[in-house]
């Protein structure tokens, strides 16, 4: 994990969790993005610093053996961050895209990690939310092959029957990838500059020390 931290007292943590791509530029500058709105920011690096360019190296990537688990990896990241901060009851985010996004569902069910807010980006997940104790946001492109409007509204459900707090937004004429820079067929500055805007808002309102 690399670390990002604020010129000042950081206001809580959030760890970003790449897409499949791996921890590429783009997702070092949404980082920094956060870390000069305050926050103590950490980039998750599920490949060890490799980075893929296609689809095909992005599947080998996602696919090759590990000597630890991608959810313990998270799992130690978060401790790191909250030890950064203080102590277990520090308040800790997530961002996640894509494949990120899926890992953020799964840890943000689990009350143990102890999530406060949660940030997806083009995706969707199953599972029961009952123990979901996260604030939920999450941004959609308007056409996107990599989620379903079933798995979305899936999704959707079982957060409104755990009765988390939720919001999600949807980004005309984009499509997965739209927020990542490095994605030059599929990037929209300008939507993910207001997905961004957005972030930074929901969690001034969630994450208070």
């Amino acid at each position: 994990m690399e670390i990002v931290a604020p010129d000042t007292r950081p206001r809580a943590a959030v760890l970003v969790i790449h897409s499949w791509w791996g921890l590429t530029p783009s997702f070092r500058r949404y980082g920094t993005a956060l870390s000069r709105a305050g926050y103590l920011v950490g980039l998750a690096d599920l490949f060890d610093g490799a980075t893929a360019e296609t689809e095909a190296e992005a599947r080998r990537l996602r696919s090759r053996p590990r000597r630890v688990p991608m959810y313990r990896q998270l799992g130690a990241d978060l401790e790191t961050l909250r030890a950064r901060l203080g102590g277990e009851t520090a308040p800790v985010g997530l961002v996640g895209f894509s494949m990120g996004g899926h890992w953020a569902v799964w840890l943000s069910q689990r009350p143990e990690y102890g999530i406060a807010a949660t940030i997806l980006y083009y995706a969707a997940r199953g599972g029961s939310f009952a123990s979901c104790r996260a604030r939920i946001q999450a941004h959609f492109a308007e056409t996107d092959d990599w989620v379903s409007a079933s798995a979305r509204k899936s999704m959707e459900r079982s957060i409104a029957r755990a009765g988390c707090d939720y919001r999600g937004f949807d980004y005309p004429g984009t499509g997965h990838w739209f927020a990542e820079s490095d994605r030059t067929d599929t990037y929209d500055a300008a939507c993910a500059a207001r997905a961004l805007k957005r972030d930074r808002d929901f969690l001034a309102e969630t994450l208070r020390r």
